[in-house]
């Protein structure tokens, strides 16, 4: 059995969870999300508690069991808390700043980069080298997060570029830093 799946997601309180057949609707007071899983999975709400069961112990329902029961307790942790994202902008010169509802960065190149602002995704810049992009939905927090990490990924030698809060760039030595052979 599923050691994940078969754990109940607690609803906490202010949070709504409406299932409609496959597809689970969670209102929250952080904002909405509606997500469709597989039919075969059955999710019940039972007072407030989610639970997720699978039909059999085929290959394919325990890999949707556990999944299927991570999202969903995604979606009630997003609506109740939300998720974010810190990322850091690293090197001279480079620096962060919001114009209205767009990112504008200064990474290094002959223009400004400029990224709008998506539904759903709040980006805010509390200082010229720290981003933090905060939402609901944790997957659309974190595949924005690596499109703007994507404008400057950070290099090995000198560890310019824009990484997130909790990454540990691998350096490396430069041409002479081995030793200059006469």
């Amino acid at each position: 059995m599923s050691r994940i799946g078969k754990k109940p997601i607690t609803i906490p309180a202010g949070v709504t969870v409406t299932v409609n057949g496959c597809e689970v609707t969670v209102k929250g007071p952080k904002g909405e999300l509606k997500n469709s899983f597989n039919p075969d999975m059955a999710i019940k709400v039972e007072g407030t508690e989610i639970t997720v069961s699978r039909p059999s112990d085929d290959k394919d329902h325990r890999a949707l069991h556990g999944l299927t029961r991570s999202l969903i307790a995604n979606m009630v942790e997003g609506v109740t808390n939300g998720f974010s994202k810190q990322l850091e902008v690293n090197g001279v010169g480079y620096r962060a700043q919001k114009q209205g509802k767009n990112l504008v960065m200064n990474l290094g190149f002959s223009h400004q980069v400029i990224v709008p602002e998506v539904p759903g995704i709040t980006i805010d810049v509390p200082s010229a080298n720290t981003i933090v992009i905060s939402g609901a939905d944790k997957q659309q927090v974190g595949q924005f997060a690596a499109e703007v990490r994507e404008k400057r990924p950070p290099e090995p030698y000198k560890g310019k570029g824009i990484k997130y809060a909790d990454e540990h760039i691998r350096r490396k030595e430069g041409k002479a830093g081995k030793g200059a052979k006469k």
